[in-house]
């Protein structure tokens, strides 16, 4: 890691009284040379620290280099000299020799600390939050790396960020946020696992937040970005978990974590395998409103999944300036669905009611690859060249069977069945250059290429007369073939108060979608202009004022343009549309950001003006409704968010998040105008205690507001969740209890009223209770995640 200005700012403001003590007294120099016993290596980034003996507090300090050489001046005159590195023995010398103004230690040797962690000093290189033009920026100090904690603890001490005791990450309180590894994607930081978990802090250089993204960043819509910068050398050894879960319902998984550094190589690899269990309660109520005739589905439905995955990979130094990376990963599910409604009809004073039956079996095989290579470059730390290539590949085969036996009645009883053939292949290939210049400029530059082709092969089946017959309206092969290629520039001033950056993203988008049954073709074309801009004034070293600008885009997915979808509720049916275009959206922020001594806190005004809004619309016929996204007009977002967190004491703490919002909506849709406003406000509120016995307790609550869309009045939501956690063995093995949703009140609602009829939804997925134990060995610490799906 290139020595951090900032903290050695720090590190020189703080001891610069004593200094000035010792000004009378001639300077001195201390040089020498810093080795590991085990392999006579050079320990890059020690600290040689220069302590008072009176006062027993450091007068000056600094760090080896790379070759573990280091120069070290003072004017003190009563001292000793201290040699110390994380998980190594520290050395003290108090009798050394003064020729000619200098004292030379020659060649210290440090040995491994085989007690543990736990006793290594850490004198100075507190963690730090750096504001940046657009972002902030989490230095991660010795108080946290020295530990060998998961990365998702370190994510716990970043302002604004929030990691649940199962390793759920939430920005700003919500857990649409990108995770990106050396501001790229990563096989570690998909969704298909806990590989991200195979992270520990030691590895961490530094945790980017960044909430309104740049031009440099791809314009697709998210909710923010959090970049793990990892450190580009990093501690020798060895380090690993396993980690062993149990629930209700099931969740129960075991996965195994590897982690190996050497001079030339880091080594990682991740296993796990397990079986989990999804249960659902559903409603629904459709209300035929001019011929007075309904019907209620009632239903449960559980859902069972085998898993197994694996990843490994290796980082290889080519030499100081040059690493090489490749890694991979592969994933097996072998899911099985069954669920079981009960229907109702009511029409003309007449009751029918029948059973319908589901049984649903699927396999899931993905393969995730990645190549990635970064040159650094000798004439600045920050000079850097990246480019990475991504692959993944995912396949569904799915087929269901469905039966319908009447109960009350004469409707004859009904069997049907759907199969699904489902290909997915994404590639993306970036290409980054960043070139700082005459200290204070900076210039970026790159390109992106992301290449998404999708097959769905969809049949749906009656069976008649003893036959399986094919039902043709409900039957199609779906092509789906998106192609989006990003170049980038931007520019930036940033001085010790102030600074600007601007951005400018030309995307160029290219879809195709066919239903090859049918013949029917759309292709959409399209080009784009992104521009960025951002501005930030620090008023203190505690106080920073940011003001942001960018424009992002929200393309429809494979399941918003697929026309095609389950039909486990013959009377409540979601498709999609292939006409669906894009929304865009304008994006203003200002942000104020507040350090003080326990607390830290953020709070931001923005707009957000939204052309093409996607919005389902519900149709209605012969009481069946038809969900399908539409295009329709605009939408303009006023609001506030405040984030912030206290820690009063050692052993308490409080994260919480507050979002109010105003919007004014507008459009028309096949004649009928949609205009109106409203708003909505959302907050959670985590509290962490720390116990006796190391017994970690953690209580979160989360309520969201009711609020409109363009059809539906969507139900106020409110939940909590629990965890509890308890370290043995001095970290290295940790007991984990989590219960989601702790009374079972997240509930999902939804009602849609119009002139002609009337829908209502409704949806819970209850209680989840998850036990989990995690050995780590090595010079790591057990990772703090559990194996629910992410």
């Amino acid at each position: 890691m290139k020595i951090n200005k900032f903290i050695i700012f720090i590190f020189l403001a703080v001891f610069s009284s004593f200094q000035c003590v010792c000004a009378q007294n001639p300077e001195l120099e201390i040089v020498g040379k810093v080795i590991e016993n085990a392999t006579k290596q050079p320990i890059a980034y020690a600290t040689i620290s220069v302590i008072d003996i009176a006062s027993k507090k450091a007068i000056t300090g600094t760090i080896t280099n790379a070759k573990g050489n280091f120069l070290l001046k003072t004017k003190a005159s009563n001292f000793y000299i201290e040699v110390s590195f994380m998980g190594y023995t520290s050395k003290t010398f108090r009798a050394f020799k003064i020729e000619n103004g200098v004292i030379d230690l020659r060649t210290i040797v440090l040995e491994e600390d085989i007690q543990g962690l736990d006793a290594v000093v850490v004198r100075a290189e507190k963690s730090q939050t750096e504001f940046k033009l657009d972002k902030r920026v989490f230095n991660v100090g010795k108080d946290l790396s020295s530990t060998g904690a998961s990365v998702f603890e370190v994510l716990n001490n970043v302002p604004s960020v929030n990691v649940t005791i199962e390793g759920d990450v939430s920005l700003r309180g919500s857990q649409g946020v990108q995770i990106l590894i050396n501001g790229k994607p990563s096989v570690i930081a998909s969704n298909d696992g806990n590989a991200l978990g195979t992270i520990t802090a030691d590895m961490i250089e530094k945790i980017e937040v960044i909430t309104n993204p740049s031009a440099k960043y791809d314009a697709q819509g998210t909710s923010g970005i959090i970049n793990i910068v990892i450190k580009k050398s990093e501690k020798r050894g060895l380090n690993g978990a396993a980690t062993l879960n149990f629930g209700v319902p099931n969740s129960n998984s075991f996965g195994l974590s590897l982690n190996k550094r050497t001079e030339k190589f880091n080594l990682f690899s991740q296993m796990g395998i397990g079986l989990r269990t999804f249960p659902d309660e559903r409603k629904t109520i459709n209300r035929d409103l001019v011929n007075n005739r309904s019907i209620t589905s009632i239903g449960e439905s559980a859902f069972d999944e085998k898993f197994s995955n694996i990843l490994i990979g290796a980082d290889y130094h080519i030499d100081k300036m040059n690493i090489v990376t490749l890694s991979g990963s592969y994933a097996y599910e072998n899911e099985t669905q069954g669920a079981t409604s009960n229907f109702e009809q009511e029409a003309d004073n007449n009751i029918d009611k029948w059973i319908r039956n589901e049984r649903t079996e699927a396999t899931n095989p993905k393969l995730r690859y990645e190549l990635q290579y970064i040159k650094n470059f000798k004439r600045h730390k920050d000079q850097t060249l990246l480019f990475s290539a991504l692959g993944s590949s995912f396949r569904k085969d799915q087929s269901s069977e469905f039966q319908n036996n009447t109960t009350v009645g004469d409707i004859p009883d009904f069997r049907q069945k759907s199969r699904t053939d489902y290909k997915l292949e994404e590639y993306t290939f970036k290409l980054d250059y960043t070139h700082p210049f005459l200290e204070k400029y900076t210039l970026e530059s790159g390109a992106q290429y992301v290449v998404n082709i999708v097959g769905n092969d969809f049949e749906v089946s009656d069976f008649i007369n003893g036959d399986w017959v094919s039902v043709p309206e409900l039957t199609n092969l779906f092509d789906f073939t998106q192609k989006v290629l990003g170049i980038y520039t931007t520019a930036a001033f940033e001085g010790e108060k102030w600074g600007v950056k601007f951005g400018l993203r030309l995307e160029d988008t290219n879809i195709n979608t066919l239903l090859e049954t049918t013949s029917e073709n759309n292709k959409n074309n399209y080009a784009n202009v992104f521009p960025s801009a951002h501005a930030s004034y620090k008023i203190s070293d505690d106080f920073s004022l940011q003001l942001g600008y960018s424009r992002r885009i929200n393309r429809p997915g494979l399941r918003s343009l697929n026309p095609f979808s389950n039909i486990r509720n013959n009377f409540s049916i979601s498709t999609g549309n292939p006409d669906l275009q894009p929304e865009f959206t304008n994006s203003y922020e200002f942000t104020g950001i507040k350090k003080l001594d326990k607390a830290s806190f953020s709070f931001s005004i923005y707009n957000r003006k939204t052309t093409d809004v996607m919005e389902r619309i519900s149709v209605f016929e012969n009481n069946v409704s038809i969900s399908r996204p539409e295009n329709i007009g605009t939408n303009t977002t006023t609001g506030f968010e405040f984030n912030g967190k206290y820690a009063p004491i050692d052993w308490f703490s409080m994260n919480g998040d507050f979002n109010m919002n105003y919007f004014d909506r507008s459009g028309v849709f096949e004649m009928t105008t949609f205009d109106f406003s409203g708003n909505q406000w959302s907050t959670r509120l985590t509290s962490k205690f720390k116990l006796p016995a190391k017994f970690d307790v953690e209580l979160s609550g989360n309520y969201r507001s009711k609020y409109k869309t363009l059809q539906q009045e969507i139900a106020e939501n409110i939940f909590m969740d629990f965890g509890l956690r308890k370290k043995i063995f001095k970290g290295k093995t940790i007991l984990n209890l989590s219960i989601r949703d702790v009374f079972a009140s997240r509930v999902n609602e939804s009602v849609t009223n119009q002139p002609n009829f009337y829908l209502f939804n409704s949806r819970r997925r209850g209680r989840f209770i998850t036990f989990g134990i995690s050995y780590g060995f090595g010079k790591g610490e057990a990772m703090e995640f559990s194996g629910q799906r992410r």
